[in-house]
């Protein structure tokens, strides 16, 4: 099969934008007490909640008695150092973020709604403490704003799960709560990120540690150490796709067993995807495309073998950062290793993808021989202690009973769609519960159905290749890819639909939400799609 060169090399996005950048300068005090500039036409007031989270409000001289609650994504609670390749350095930051950014904000306060938002008083994996930051600060805007008539919760990745919380547990203090690309239960999550940083530690270098960091100082070491490791991996792996996109070589920090002797290493990295629950859509591979001046046979090759493979390369780094920031934050917070794969069965995860991407593993051999290699290599083992803590955690019960809407990209590496449908079968029991209940009641009226789920399919087709038939990255990310990839319209879309929902006591259907969602593009509402669920429900 011909080889190809990339345009350029590919794009790894999904770790800084894991970092949730804020876009507005707002100034802040460290104070309970909000300190307000009085301009006008929006006033911008800023201090902090007793925790010490600093905030920001701002309002505009027509306030119509709506505030917009905003919970931003996960911040490392770490610096990361400037050097380590891909990455580019991270300060922590706990600057307030009232929205998803200046633009969406702009549109809010001009339509007369407050924003409102924190910067939490810990970064990290900090759902519990944020939930009780954000339940006070709803307080001090009520008090500040005596206008206040309805508070709107929204957030992405992280603050998704924090939004979904507060709809559970505090539906009193809200109208309405959008989660967006939301993160789930922290255990399944992290289970997809422990497999794929497990899985390039087990094909690629197994000097990763992976995870059971030490304490203190040596740790944050090892944890550094690992992600320059990962990047130092996809690039080899970058260089080897470009060399030979049919049969990249291995990088050289790997130490390749004789079962898997001659597959080649876009094998490995179709496995990785699979067995941890990655998609294989990434921001400009498709998995269904094929340079235009390929005979038709080499296309069909190039389609089931290499374009997923090229996919897998985009988004596995994603999980594999994930799983280095948020597995060292969360051992420091529970205290001891949490991530466990002794029991998992890796043939059984992929037992009926591995049909559908046969050709990508090369084959059944190429299917045996990976297999056997995962069978074969030392597994992690989690602290009972540890994982006992963790468990303490917050987490979602999808019992929700003001208006919600979900909405997250299906090919989304880091919260992978899987995510957004647990908290919707979650709610599909309690619904469903409920109904029973009234019946038995003698109520034969059905409960309302609070619960309004969205998604954010790619194109068939979007990747894009040069006149030589060089995939071309240095085109914007497809839509439904990437984490947490939205449009403007999009967020006005969500934030109108949450202004409905908090005067009417309902979510928009029928008709009005169909023409709402269409003008917004490439919003999708499918009562009959459901997605892939998370590896660690067993599919």
């Amino acid at each position: 099969m011909r080889n190809f060169k990339f345009k350029r090399s590919l794009t790894l996005i999904a770790v800084t934008s894991l970092l949730s950048i804020t876009l507005v300068s707002i100034p802040t005090v460290a104070q309970a007490a909000p300190v307000c500039d009085g301009k006008s036409p929006v006033q911008t007031c800023g201090g902090a909640t007793s925790d010490g989270a600093p905030y920001a409000m701002m309002v505009p001289a027509n306030f119509n008695g709506t505030v917009y609650l905003y919970s931003h994504g996960y911040r490392p609670n770490v610096p990361v150092p400037a050097g380590i390749p891909g990455y580019g350095g991270y300060t922590v930051t706990n600057t307030p973020q009232p929205g998803p950014n200046a633009t969406v904000i702009g549109a809010l306060l001009a339509k007369g709604y407050g924003v409102v938002g924190s910067g939490f008083a810990r970064q990290g994996w900090n759902a519990d403490s944020a939930i009780k930051t954000n339940v006070e600060l709803v307080g001090l805007f009520k008090k500040q704003f005596t206008k206040t008539t309805k508070v709107v919760a929204w957030g992405e990745s992280l603050g998704g799960f924090i939004t979904q919380a507060l709809a559970e547990k505090h539906s009193d203090l809200f109208s309405a709560a959008a989660p967006l690309c939301m993160a789930s239960d922290v255990t399944p999550l992290m289970t997809m990120a422990g497999d794929a940083l497990w899985g390039i530690k087990t094909f690629f270098d197994p000097t990763i540690k992976g995870g059971n960091y030490s304490a203190g100082a040596a740790g944050y070491a090892e944890a550094m150490g690992d992600l320059v490791k990962v990047f130092t991996v996809i690039g080899a792996l970058q260089a080897a796709f470009a060399a030979n996109a049919s049969a990249p070589a291995w990088p050289a920090t790997s130490k390749v067993p004789d079962a898997i002797k001659g597959i080649p290493s876009r094998s490995a990295l179709v496995m990785i995807a699979l067995m941890s629950g990655i998609p294989l859509q990434s921001a400009h591979f498709d998995s269904t495309s094929a340079p235009s001046v390929l005979p038709v046979a080499s296309q069909t090759s190039f389609i089931l073998a290499i374009n997923p493979a090229f996919a897998a390369l985009e988004n596995v780094a994603n999980a594999a950062a994930l799983a280095v920031l948020a597995t060292h934050d969360l051992e420091l917070q529970a205290g001891g290793a949490v991530f466990d794969n002794t029991a998992t069965d890796y043939a059984a995860r992929i037992a009926e993808e591995q049909f559908i991407w046969a050709s990508a593993l090369s084959g059944n051999s190429g299917i045996g021989g990976l297999l056997s290699v995962l069978a074969a290599s030392p597994r992690a083992k989690a602290s009972p202690a540890a994982v006992a803590k963790l468990n303490t955690l917050a987490s979602h019960s999808g019992k929700v009973d003001i208006p919600t809407i979900l909405f997250t990209g299906t090919a989304d590496p880091v919260t992978t769609a899987g995510n957004q449908q647990s908290v919707a079968d979650k709610y599909a029991t309690y619904w469903a519960d409920k109904w029973v209940a009234a019946r038995k009641a003698g109520d034969r009226k059905r409960p309302a159905n609070n619960q309004l789920v969205l998604w954010n399919l790619p194109p068939e087709k979007y990747t894009k290749y040069t006149a030589a038939g060089a995939p071309d990255t240095s085109v914007a990310a497809a839509t439904g890819t990437n984490h947490c990839n939205f449009t403007t319209k999009q967020y006005v879309a969500i934030a109108e639909l949450l202004a409905y929902a908090a005067d009417n006591g309902k979510n928009l259907s029928g008709g009005p939400l169909l023409t709402k969602i269409r003008k917004a593009g490439n919003m999708t509402y499918d009562r009959g799609y459901s997605a892939p669920r998370l590896k660690y429900y067993g599919g």
